[in-house]
């Protein structure tokens, strides 16, 4: 299978599909007139595979999309619809809900929606497709599951096992990928024959006997799984036969694992939606299995197909089918050591959390967010481990320790109450709700952990904090001021000066969202003040952009001062998000004070940092600038479109959020209308309303013009010393006179310098020079350093 060309996030396969030709044809024509088709069948006999084949089959007939969401994982009906979100990309916000927020995406679409794994499910899965299907009408859903729907218009396929001389073709296949391939020629016919019967045809079921052809004939195999066939009808006589006989291949291949190997099979059924190998060595290892032979043992289970390697994302992940993995989970509690593992689980995470939020304001954002974003199926487990402490607490009567003194990272302290990680689990993953788009959920468990913990510790200081930034970014702000209230309180109690920073700071966000700047600025002083004090310079990084722009406002000269330092500590630690919001707010500057062209050219360079980030409010603003810049260019086609892509982004932030740009909006659209008519621009809107993704906005954004124009990605080092003394000058807004007087030389000889630079940076302008140097003024003045 290869991936799909064009929007979606069907996985690629690292196995060749073998027959099942005649199904893959019948799956396209259902589809083709039944807006619901379900693949239904036996666990084991291809389901999700079939539906893979089939959806890539169909891709000229989805141009608009195509889309797998896996719910395996997920452990109750409430949260289908949010994994449909996170499967489409969309942004958990919290703005509207899930399925509000899919039929405004899907509708007028001709889109495909692979729900996959639907039968634990079932009843919600329904109510999704029925809801999605009503509103959208050129959506077509393919769901697998191993019972039907029950939907009126559902389309039913029922799954039959792989023929006779398909099934000898999966295996021949399965045991050359394995080098096993001599084994099938050894055997006669009739033993292969003999054995793909006794398989039934199940693929899942002739994958695991290949794997075991390395080391036995095709008749050893047979007979062993001949003797486990008569056990199991003996044990469960009512089972049906096809039941039985997967039960059979995955008891077998269990049986067949080292004992080591086994320990790592039910130990690695804690993980949900898929691992890598750091977490599969901190969860698992211990003393029975030593921390340096996971990776082998780890090989030893992808070589029995027992674990899968998947291609997406860096460093590699691992996971296991789900028939295997809750075969794998089944054995672990009958060991008695499932509780220690999903303690272990949890324990983590909360440690990949704390890393993340720890080290935020330096290099490596991107790569911790996208690892938050991988994980996040196993963070919500580990949350939900602390929902069912709790319980299991508030069962045995356990009270929460009022007080008790719980730090960042104490694991050992956190173990006296389940609740206490919990509170710090949602609280370090502060980054992932606010940065990676899932404020809705980070919302969702402050709710729960906050009223689940009520006792005065530092966990639930920190976790109010949290709690407060996720409300503030939602645009809730009487929740974020009752939370920070509580969390300023309780700095206090506990003298904490890191959280009294960051209760001021964040109170300086709530009044600039209240429009109140004369209020903001000097609570965004203090916290700088604060965190300077603390002996801390990146912390004040989320302050000093907010306030520039609460400075520029009010029209306080020294706003673009307060950004060039932002954009100088950004750059002096390597950190990028922040950053991106400092030079935004140096570019909505330069529009306030009339120059579009420097502004666009910064919101240029904005826009290339936010290439490696999943920030939709980001994203949305610099749009948005660039927008009204573009249009007081003249360039009003390429503005309009740009608001049009900036619609379907705006729809998902909360009304506070953009509220302060409804005015100048309006302003833009007018002066638009005006120059092309109404007609044209609402033909251009539409046409940018398409690019409805972060990776389509950002990419329309940094057409046309493109962001060489900016010279974001030319190194300072391309300029001499002199000319970067010249850029820095030009930077200030000085003309070629007074830039002369300054360095002593000649006007001719400063216009000869300002030349070069916009030949070697590819600018065409001066302001253009003052945009690239406040990107890149630290880089610059670090080359002259001695």
């Amino acid at each position: 299978m290869t991936m799909v060309p064009y929007e979606g996030n069907l996985p690629r396969s690292s196995t060749s599909f073998v027959g099942r030709g005649q199904e893959v044809a019948e799956v396209r024509r259902s589809l083709s007139a039944a807006r619901l088709l379900t693949l239904t069948g036996p666990g084991g006999i291809g389901k999700t595979r079939l539906a893979m084949e089939a959806a890539v089959a169909c891709r000229e007939d989805f141009p608009e999309g195509m889309w797998l969401v896996d719910l395996a994982p997920l452990p109750d009906s409430a949260a289908v619809a949010d994994a449909t979100v996170i499967a489409l990309r969309r942004p958990d916000l919290g703005a509207r809900p899930a399925l509000e927020q899919l039929t405004g995406y899907l509708n007028g679409r001709r889109a495909l929606l692979v729900l996959d794994n639907c039968e634990h499910l079932a009843d919600a899965c329904a109510e999704l497709a029925w809801a999605l299907l009503s509103a959208c009408p050129e959506l077509r859903i393919l769901a697998t599951s191993r019972r039907t729907l029950d939907l009126t218009g559902e389309r039913v396929f029922t799954v039959p096992p792989l023929p006779l001389a398909e099934a000898a073709a999966l295996l021949r296949d399965r045991t050359a990928a394995v080098d096993a391939d001599f084994r099938i020629a050894e055997a006669d016919e009739a033993q292969v024959t003999r054995l793909c019967t006794d398989l039934d045809g199940l693929p899942l079921a002739i994958e695991l006997a290949a794997s075991r052809l390395r080391l036995l004939s095709v008749e050893q195999v047979a007979k062993r799984l001949e003797d486990r066939f008569a056990l199991l009808a003996g044990d469960s006589p009512t089972a049906q036969p096809r039941q039985r006989t997967l039960r059979a291949a995955i008891e077998w291949s269990y049986e067949l694992c080292t004992p080591a190997e086994r320990l790592l099979w039910r130990r690695l059924s804690v993980f949900a939606g898929g691992f890598a190998l750091d977490a599969a060595e901190d969860a698992c290892a211990d003393q029975e299995l030593p921390r340096h032979e996971v990776l082998d043992l780890l090989g030893q289970l992808v070589s029995q197909s027992i674990v899968l390697v998947t291609e997406r994302g860096e460093p590699p992940r691992y996971r296991l089918l789900e028939t295997i993995r809750a075969y794998g989970r089944e054995q672990l509690a009958r060991s008695g050591e499932e509780e220690r593992l999903l303690r272990r689980h949890r324990d983590f995470f909360l440690s990949l959390a704390e890393r993340t939020a720890t080290d935020w304001f330096g290099p490596g954002q991107e790569q911790a967010l996208a690892r938050l974003r991988a994980e996040h199926r196993n963070l919500l487990a580990a949350l939900d481990y602390g929902t069912r402490s709790r319980a299991a607490a508030s069962g045995s009567g356990r009270a929460e320790t009022d007080g008790a003194d719980v730090g960042d990272g104490d694991l050992g302290a956190l173990e006296s109450d389940g609740t206490q990680a919990w509170l710090a689990l949602a609280a370090a993953l502060r980054f992932h709700w606010c940065c990676n788009g899932f404020l809705g959920e980070g919302r969702r468990q402050f709710d729960s952990v906050l009223a689940a913990a009520p006792a005065a510790t530092p966990a639930r200081a920190r976790a109010l904090w949290a709690a407060a930034w996720v409300a503030q970014m939602q645009g809730d702000l009487d929740a974020a001021e009752r939370w920070l209230g509580e969390a300023g309180e309780l700095g206090e109690r506990l003298d904490d000066p890191q959280l009294r920073a960051d209760v001021q700071g964040l109170r300086g966000t709530v009044a600039l969202y209240r429009g109140q700047p004369h209020e903001a600025v000097p609570l965004f002083e203090g916290a700088v003040a604060a965190q300077t004090g603390l002996g801390e310079e990146p912390p004040t990084l989320r302050w000093l952009f907010q306030l520039t722009l609460a400075q520029f406002y009010l029209g306080d000269p020294r706003a673009a001062e307060t950004g060039r330092r932002a954009v100088k500590v950004a750059e002096a630690y390597g950190e990028r998000l922040t950053r991106a919001y400092a030079l935004w707010v140096l570019g909505y500057g330069a529009w306030l004070r009339g120059s579009p062209e420097e502004s666009g050219a910064l919101m240029r360079a904005v826009l290339e940092i936010h290439r490696g980030f999943s920030d939709h409010a980001g994203v949305a603003m610099a749009l948005e600038v660039m927008a009204w810049s573009t249009a007081e260019l003249g360039d009003h086609e390429r503005a309009a479109r740009l608001l049009g892509a900036l619609r379907p982004l705006s729809r998902e932030l909360s009304p506070t959020s953009a509220g302060a740009f409804a005015e100048p909006r309006a302003r833009c659209e007018e002066a638009i209308v005006e120059a092309l008519g109404q007609a044209a621009f609402d033909e251009l809107h539409t046409e940018g309303s398409f690019c409805d993704s972060l990776p389509g906005a950002i990419a329309l954004a940094l057409g046309g013009e493109g962001s060489e124009q900016s010279g974001a990605g030319t190194s300072p080092s391309a300029l001499t010393h002199r000319e970067r003394e010249v850029a820095a000058l030009v930077a200030e807004g000085m003309s070629n006179r007074q830039i002369a007087a300054a360095l002593g030389r000649s006007p001719r000889t400063v216009g000869g310098h300002v030349e070069n630079i916009l030949a070697k940076l590819g600018l065409g302008s001066r302001a253009q020079i003052g945009a690239w140097w406040a990107v890149h003024e630290a880089t610059a003045r670090g080359t002259d350093a001695p």
